[in-house]
């Protein structure tokens, strides 16, 4: 659509999709595909977002143990494995954008989720996400369709 935004991506660069592995901090180039659109009802409204976002809350996590049955989805409290709360006190995942990444059939230790989410400030580097401006990422998400490309390029 002829636009640009900045971004911030992992901490540890972006790197060869065949070298991404769990915990590296680093953001797999290639060309993903967003599958689902989670947002936090308590900070935003649907009115706001497109109609496939779905909405997530407290007992929502998402595996990140990659001995875990269900390493790389979205899973609910308790659970035993390794996990990241989605609701976070910040607003860093008050949206976020789920891409094919290693997903839905997730290969142990190359890495969960690659989330598209707000950054904490211009450039600070992420656990491997890509993340926006919140105003930009909130264009982004209604102008996508499920499957848009997201190009990462090393």
């Amino acid at each position: 659509m002829g636009r640009r935004f900045p971004c911030s991506v992992g901490r540890g660069g972006i790197v060869p999709a065949r070298d991404k592995h769990e915990g590296d901090g680093a953001t797999p180039a290639g060309v993903h595909r967003f599958v689902g659109m989670l947002y936090r009802p308590d900070r935003l409204s649907a009115s706001e977002l497109p109609d496939w976002a779905l909405p997530f809350g407290p007992s929502d996590l998402w595996s990140d143990d990659s001995r875990d049955p269900d390493y790389n989805l979205m899973v609910r409290a308790p659970h035993a494995w390794s996990h990241e709360r989605l609701t976070r006190p910040d607003p860093m995942y008050d949206l976020i954008l789920l891409t094919d990444w290693n997903w839905p059939h997730a290969e142990p230790g190359r890495g969960s989720a690659i989330f598209v989410h707000s950054w904490r400030r211009p450039r600070r580097g992420t656990a491997g996400c890509v993340a926006f401006a919140r105003r930009d990422l909130l264009w982004i998400a209604n102008r996508i369709r499920h499957e848009t490309r997201l190009i990462v390029r090393g």
